[in-house]
């Protein structure tokens, strides 16, 4: 079997999609009380802490302009998944084999974008989220927690045994808060590595995933754009 990067990237989304049941926790309630500020700015408050909806995440990903000459858009299509095991990592098979499958997120707001460059096996995808600052550091901090807890385990997908290798890598600092870890996956003799970085800004959760270097090349552009107003 010829593990491509399309495969990893596919794979690699149980580290984001174990968001399942990771961010359903509601708020604490506060009780209100007398105010003297205006009826209007207290909705333009509203509005500013309010998360972004799908529709305006969308407009904040990255394309292929932004990207520069070689990328290429790749049409987004539903992917059907074969019933996905976890083993050696208890950790993470706590959160769902389910959210292996990438088959649903709990985070309802949400935009992605996959792109292929100069028409080889290196690709690139962003995703964008939007909830409370709490929710969103609370779900990939724990997806994170569960990864590099295990720095060896196995994914079996299918009748395909794929291992898997762990490493907890840096962030540069951007936005408010930082995760970063490389993904190797081995299987039939081949062997890719994947890099995944997620920076949190504000109420947005901006989460790149490829080959290393395109990852480092764009992820500073795509946390700017996803911080336009």
């Amino acid at each position: 079997m010829r593990l491509s990067t399309t495969t990893a990237l596919g794979l690699s989304a149980l580290t984001i999609l174990a968001l399942t049941g990771c961010s359903g926790s509601t708020e604490p309630t506060t009780t209100s009380t007398m105010s003297s500020t205006p009826a209007h700015q207290s909705g333009n408050a509203a509005k500013a802490s309010a998360p972004l909806s799908s529709a305006e995440l969308s407009e904040r990903l990255l394309n292929e302009s932004d990207l520069g000459e070689g990328y290429t858009l790749k049409p987004q299509h539903a992917v059907r998944h074969d019933d996905v095991t976890v083993l050696g990592c208890p950790a993470l098979a706590k959160l769902g084999g389910d959210t292996a499958t990438g088959g649903s997120l709990s985070f309802p707001r949400k935009a992605k974008a996959s792109f292929t460059y100069a028409g080889s096996s290196s690709e690139m995808s962003e995703e964008l989220y939007s909830d409370t600052a709490a929710k969103l550091s609370k779900g990939i901090g724990m997806v994170f927690d569960a990864m590099v807890s295990c720095p060896t385990y196995q994914v079996v997908s299918g009748s395909t045994v794929i291992d898997m290798g762990t490493t907890k890598a840096s962030a540069p600092e951007l936005g408010d808060e930082q995760w970063s870890q490389l993904l190797t996956y081995s299987a039939g003799g081949q062997r890719s590595v994947v890099k995944q970085t997620a920076i949190r800004t504000g109420k947005v959760l901006v989460i790149v995933s490829g080959s290393p270097a395109l990852v480092d090349a764009h992820l500073a552009d795509a946390v700017q754009a996803a911080q336009a107003h």
